[in-house]
């Protein structure tokens, strides 16, 4: 039977620790879980050791944020022998077939070596809705799978492909771990999934979504964590935004990044803004260029560590 590791970072996760860690008891399949708690301050630690003894619980040292963290579960589960990874929020919740249900795609699939994310059907908090990101997410697909006409006239396939799913729910199978590796330490939080997603790609394999495996993912069901409170803010976000998309895609493997070329578009197009009298693009393309030039030597190293090294981003 396949050894299946479920893999949770934790940051002040009360509001969800007894539904989502209870969740996992009910699962059909057996499973072990692996822990990772960033530093909560809201008595997190104390309720899972107590209440979940069963769980493999490390504390960080600090705030290592959401790709680290689960990098060492992953390292910690690839060693205890883990077949399949899953990595899932601390705002979620399984139903108890879950994990079989995946676990079936993946046994039936044609060819499952070119697998490489697994995910659930994601529910809101409601467990009524779909969850508004995930949805968001297919519906990308949808003229190229056909999956809505599909459900509609109920004759859903177990398994379509997509090209993105957030990682709230993941199922990586291990031979993925071993050449895809772990999350790229260079982003904080915001953006890993992303760039894993893209690697996935890069390297020829599949992200799939099973249709009759489903998760709870509840989550704000809205396109801002936050709601802005004035234009200045939304503006702000926006900038943000568009820093952490550049970053995304210099880190793209699928993207013909050239470093020279993007330090030199960027001064080109902050001295265009400047030369036409719009002295706010030009200060925040000018921004964006101090920003990367501090950062192209990482983000070439991260680049080259994706392509080149053995299970990247992992001590293994």
């Amino acid at each position: 039977m396949a050894t299946i590791y479920v893999i949770i970072v934790t940051y002040n996760a009360m509001k969800w620790a007894e539904k989502c860690f209870t969740s996992l008891k009910s699962s059909s399949l057996p499973i072990k879980c692996i822990t990772i708690d960033n530093g909560s301050t809201d008595g997190t630690q104390e309720y899972i050791k107590t209440h979940f003894p069963e769980v493999d619980f490390i504390q960080a040292s600090e705030n290592l944020g959401f790709g680290k963290a689960n990098n060492l579960g992953i390292e910690k589960a690839y060693k205890a022998g883990a077949d399949f990874f899953y990595l899932m929020n601390q705002d979620a919740w399984i139903y108890s077939d879950s994990f079989q249900k995946i676990l079936e795609v993946y046994s039936n699939h044609p060819d499952n070596s070119k697998i490489g994310i697994l995910s659930p059907m994601h529910l809101d908090g409601s467990e009524r809705k779909l969850d508004l990101h995930f949805e968001n997410y297919l519906a990308k697909d949808l003229r190229n799978n056909r999956m809505l006409s599909d459900i509609y006239f109920g004759e859903a396939k177990e398994y379509y492909e997509i090209s993105f799913v957030n990682a709230a729910h993941w199922c990586i199978p291990r031979n993925i771990i071993e050449k895809i590796g772990g999350f790229n330490p260079y982003f904080f939080h915001g953006a890993e999934d992303y760039e894993y997603v893209n690697r996935i790609i890069y390297f020829g394999l599949k992200t799939v979504v099973c249709t009759q495996s489903k998760v709870v993912h509840d989550t704000v069901q809205s396109f801002y964590k936050k709601e802005p409170n004035d234009k200045a803010e939304l503006l702000k976000n926006k900038r943000l935004s568009m820093i952490m998309q550049r970053e995304t895609k210099y880190l793209d493997l699928n993207y013909g990044y050239d470093t020279k070329r993007e330090k030199t578009a960027l001064l080109s197009f902050a001295l265009k803004m400047g030369a036409k009298g719009n002295i706010s693009e030009y200060k925040f393309y000018m921004e964006q260029y101090q920003y990367f030039s501090k950062k192209f030597k990482e983000i070439e190293a991260a680049r080259k560590t994706s392509k080149t090294a053995q299970h990247p981003f992992l001590n293994l």
